[in-house]
């Protein structure tokens, strides 16, 4: 079989964008907090100046254009560089905001594709490897939506203003998580757009863009959060600002928990717990309120010479206010029930004791307590499982199993349940019709009882593929959240598949319309590139895996939805 040679990309092919010279990079590196580098502290082949010209680009926009909208997922965070941005503290109507619907394939189009999709595995063409009440304008930037009487809309008094020198949407970025806010931009703004490669590399070699960071988090994004929780919505600004001086945000574990959690995996689950870090203790007396930023936590609790996992919290959930209101009621001193470790990386703010017990208590209603005191942990996957429609509760063995292998961070994680799979694969073709004879998934994975989490992409809440790809090309689709790998800039270099805990992610060797392998013109080895599940993006119905299964033992879900996974294990 001959092969046909074709240049294999690299990180840099293709710069974030065409705005970047010499003298821009030069103007950029003059400004804060650039210009307090030390850029000796960059390694000859990652230099400052280099990440800058690569992994930035320069945008302009005008009065009233959305920069970034609420709910969005970021890959990359921008610092103002001339005029102003309005950060709305308030959610704006989804009329406003110019939502895109993602497009979809016509059914001739759909139709076609299953009648001309290729004989020849992994086909690529060789261009393709190489590596493509609001208004809308166009500009030499691309065409921006617009907010039509800005100053009518945004109300003055729920609004941060960002000037010159100043940077956000970093946190997003960082987090792999959706805007927290919608940004608008005042009269002609100019600003620097850096992805996020180019700031985790910024960061690793000199400080001062970490202490820069931390800074404006405290004095931008914390308030937003907390306006965000919902239990601390009801409260007025001042009292917000005051909980906001009092907070303290901190993190635990490793930003790329992946290569911790191969390790502790091998050991057993009572040595497995205690290797986890420790965010609180039980039997410890209670200073502060904890809320989860990012990440997950395990709620455990000592039984004999172990421990007992009995819930795991995710995002926006809370730890500590039942012994806080004990207390406050009581007027005694009241010691953790449980202890709350890190699973994988995760974020946290705490609030003083003294802060909920002055601010936030008094501002609850009696009915308002009683449901945060009651609620159950993650979704109600815990503690006190939910009943299902004919009185059934999910197991805990199945609580345990989904947190235990990480599960619990899937959005979009495949179930089947193997009392009515016949093993027919009709699903395993479904995959590969809809992606050119390629499937995208293994009908294989860990089991528990009758269910099995199929080896397919969970699109995960934290997913770690995303910290190493150097070129950016597996990432959050803007409007969805699902993880999307782009083909066309994929460098075939394996992080993402080695980075992900469930090895979801499988390298493949190209060919092309023929069937010969594509190999690089300068090694002479086979070009690799990562492929996965892409939750059929642009099909009609959904995923053609669910859609192709004729007895119904199959589904996509998020794993800390617990009414869905209640009535999907009891049906």
């Amino acid at each position: 079989m001959e092969a046909t040679t074709s240049k294999r990309p690299n990180r840099w092919d293709e710069p974030f964008g065409d705005t970047m010279t010499s003298e821009v990079v030069d103007g950029v590196l003059q400004k804060a907090p650039f210009c307090d580098m030390n850029r000796d502290s960059f390694p000859a082949q990652l230099q400052l100046q280099d990440i800058i010209l690569n992994d930035t680009r320069v945008c302009n926009f005008q009065e009233g254009d959305i920069v970034i909208r609420e709910g969005d997922y970021g890959n990359s965070a921008f610092l103002v560089l001339d005029g102003r941005v309005d950060v709305s503290l308030t959610s704006l109507p989804e009329s406003m905001l110019g939502r895109a619907t993602p497009a979809k394939r016509g059914w001739l189009k759909t139709i076609a594709q299953h009648l001309k999709n290729s004989r020849t595995n992994e086909f690529r063409k060789s261009a393709n490897v190489l590596g493509g009440s609001f208004g809308a304008r166009k500009s030499k930037d691309g065409t921006r939506i617009f907010l039509q009487n800005v100053s009518q809309v945004l109300d003055s008094e729920n609004v941060v203003s960002i000037t010159n020198g100043q940077l956000f949407g970093e946190l997003a970025a960082f987090s792999r998580s959706p805007r927290t806010a919608t940004v608008i931009a005042r009269g002609d703004v100019q600003l620097l757009e850096i992805r996020w490669q180019g700031l985790r590399d910024i960061i690793r070699f000199d400080p001062v863009l970490r202490n820069y960071l931390d800074h404006l988090y405290r004095e931008n994004s914390l308030l937003v959060h907390l306006r965000e929780t919902p239990f601390l919505g009801e409260l007025e600004n001042e009292e917000l600002q005051q909980i906001a001086d009092a907070a303290v945000f901190s993190s635990y574990g490793e930003f790329d928990w992946q290569n911790h959690f191969r390790k502790i995996n091998q050991t057993n689950l009572s040595e497995r717990i205690t290797l986890e870090p420790l965010i609180r203790r039980e039997g410890d007396y209670v200073n502060d309120l904890v809320l989860i930023r990012n990440g997950f936590a395990r709620l455990s609790r000592e039984v004999g010479h172990g421990h007992q996992t009995l819930a795991y919290l995710g995002k926006g959930e809370i730890y500590g206010l039942k012994e806080i209101t004990d207390g406050y009621r009581s007027d005694k001193k009241i010691p953790f029930d449980f202890s709350l470790r890190a699973v994988g990386h995760t974020e946290t703010i705490t609030i003083p004791s003294e802060v909920v017990e002055k601010i936030i208590i008094p501002n609850l209603s009696e009915q308002s307590v009683e449901r945060l005191l009651n609620q159950q942990w993650l979704s109600n996957l815990a503690v006190n499982p939910p009943p299902s429609d004919n009185g059934s509760e999910i197991e805990t063995g199945l609580i345990e199993f989904l947190g235990e292998f990480r599960f619990i961070n899937g959005t979009q994680t495949m179930l089947i349940d193997l009392d009515r799979c016949t093993r027919c694969d009709d699903c395993v073709r479904a995959c590969a019709a809809a992606h050119d004879n390629n499937p995208r998934f293994t009908r294989e994975g860990p089991k528990f009882g009758n269910q099995m989490v199929a080896s397919a992409c969970m699109h995960c809440s934290d997913p770690v593929c995303m910290i190493g790809c150097p070129t950016g090309a597996i990432g959050r689709d803007m409007t969805t959240g699902n993880i999307l790998i782009n083909d066309q800039t994929c460098i075939g270099c394996s992080t993402c598949a080695n980075s992900c805990p469930y090895d979801n992610i499988k390298m493949v060797e190209i060919s092309d319309r023929r069937g010969n392998p594509l190999v690089d013109e300068d090694s002479k080895l086979p070009i690799l590139k990562a492929t996965k599940c892409d939750l059929c993006s642009d099909q009609h119905g959904g995923p053609a895996c669910v859609q192709g299964c004729p007895h119904d033992a199959m589904i996509r879900l998020n794993t800390n939805d617990a009414t869905t996974l209640n009535q999907w294990v009891h049906r």
